[in-house]
C-alpha cells in the first residue's frame, strides 16, 4: 500500500490548515505582494509556485535557488530580526513552523502584518504547506500543479523500488553529538519512500546517539548528512573510534551526501528521496 495519502485527503488537509495560521484565523483575501520568508523550503516553495519576484527578503540559510540568495537577509530562522523585517515593509511574512516560535508573529500580526508558519514535518503537511502559500500568494493553479507533480514522482519513486531489500539505514545529520533521524520525522519518511528501514525505530523524532547504542543498531548502511547545508565542514572519520567499529562503515556502507535536498522539507523533496533511492538500492531505475 502507498505511503502516500490520496489526492482528495491532501486537500481536505491542506485545507484544515489553512484555516489554522501559526497565531488565529488566516486573513481571508491576503495576496501577498512583498513577502519574507524565514526558512529556506518556504522560500523553495515561493520561487516554485513561480511567485519568486514578490520575495523582499529572507533567512541567511535561504540559498535555493541562486536568485534567492541576493535578496536582503533578515538574520537566521531561529533569531531573525524584528527591525530588520518591518524595514522591508513585508505584506506577509511566512516560514515553517518551529524554529522561532510566537515571538516574532506575535509581534508582526500587531502591526497588520499577515503570518504563515506551517508545520512541515511529514510530506503531507509539505504538500499543505504548498497548497496554503498559493491561497496567500493568489496561485492556487500552480500549487495544485506542484502537489500533483511530486506526488506523482514519489509514487513512481515507491513503483521503482518495491519489492526490494530495505537496507536498515542511519541517517546521521550531526556529529557532535551524533544526531540522526528518528521515528516521525521528516527524514525517516524520505527513507521509508526510498525503499529503507529507518534503523531508528523508536525514541525521539531527532534523537542523539552514542556509539554504543550505533553498535546495537546494527544499519546495513549510513547515510552521512552531516555535511548538507554547511552543518559542518568535514565528513564523518570513518578511522575514528566508534564509527570503526560499526559493521556498514567497516564493509564501506557509507555514503556520503552533501545536498541539503535530503533535508529540506520543501518541493525539492522528491529529488531528495530518488537520491537516497539511488544510493540505498545500486543500479535501480528511477522515473
Amino acid at each position: 500500500m502507498t505511503l502516500l495519502l490520496s489526492r482528495r485527503a491532501c486537500l481536505l488537509a491542506a485545507a484544515c490548515l489553512l484555516g489554522c495560521r501559526s497565531s488565529g484565523t488566516a486573513a481571508r483575501g491576503a495576496r501577498g505582494q512583498r513577502v519574507v520568508s524565514i526558512t529556506p523550503n518556504t522560500t523553495e516553495a515561493i520561487f516554485a509556485l513561480g511567485a519568486g519576484r514578490r520575495m523582499v527578503g529572507r533567512s541567511r540559510y535561504c540559498d535555493y535557488p541562486p536568485e534567492a540568495a541576493k535578496l536582503p537577509s533578515v538574520g537566521g530562522y531561529v533569531d531573525p530580526s524584528l527591525e530588520a523585517v518591518l524595514a522591508l515593509r513585508p505584506d506577509l511574512v511566512v516560514g515553517a513552523r518551529g524554529p522561532i516560535g510566537r515571538s516574532l508573529v506575535d509581534k508582526l500580526e500587531v502591526r497588520g502584518t499577515v503570518c504563515y508558519f506551517p508545520p512541515t514535518e511529514s510530506v503531507e503537511e509539505i504538500f499543505a504547506m504548498i497548497v496554503g502559500l498559493a491561497e496567500h500568494l493568489d496561485v492556487q493553479p500552480e500549487g495544485s500543479r506542484l502537489v500533483d507533480s511530486l506526488r506523482d514522482r514519489l509514487q513512481s519513486i515507491q513503483k521503482s523500488v518495491e519489492g526490494k531489500t530495505q537496507p536498515r539505514t542511519l541517517l546521521v545529520f550531526g556529529q557532535a553529538p551524533i544526531s540522526v533521524a528518528g521515528p516521525g520525522s521528516f527524514p525517516a519518511e524520505m527513507l521509508a519512500l526510498a525503499g529503507c528501514k529507518n534503523a531508528v525505530d523508536k525514541g525521539a523524532r531527532y534523537p542523539t546517539l552514542g556509539f554504543e547504542t550505533i553498535l546495537g543498531l546494527d544499519p546495513d548502511l549510513v547515510i552521512d548528512a552531516t555535511m548538507a547545508g554547511g552543518r559542518t565542514a568535514e565528513p564523518i572519520d570513518v578511522q575514528r573510534a566508534g564509527w570503526s567499529s560499526v559493521r556498514a562503515v567497516r564493509e564501506g556502507r557509507i555514503v556520503r551526501l552533501d545536498d541539503d535536498r535530503i533535508l529540506r522539507p520543501g518541493p525539492r523533496l522528491a529529488e531528495g528521496v530518488a537520491l537516497l533511492a539511488r544510493h540505498a538500492h545500486q543500479g535501480v531505475q528511477l522515473p
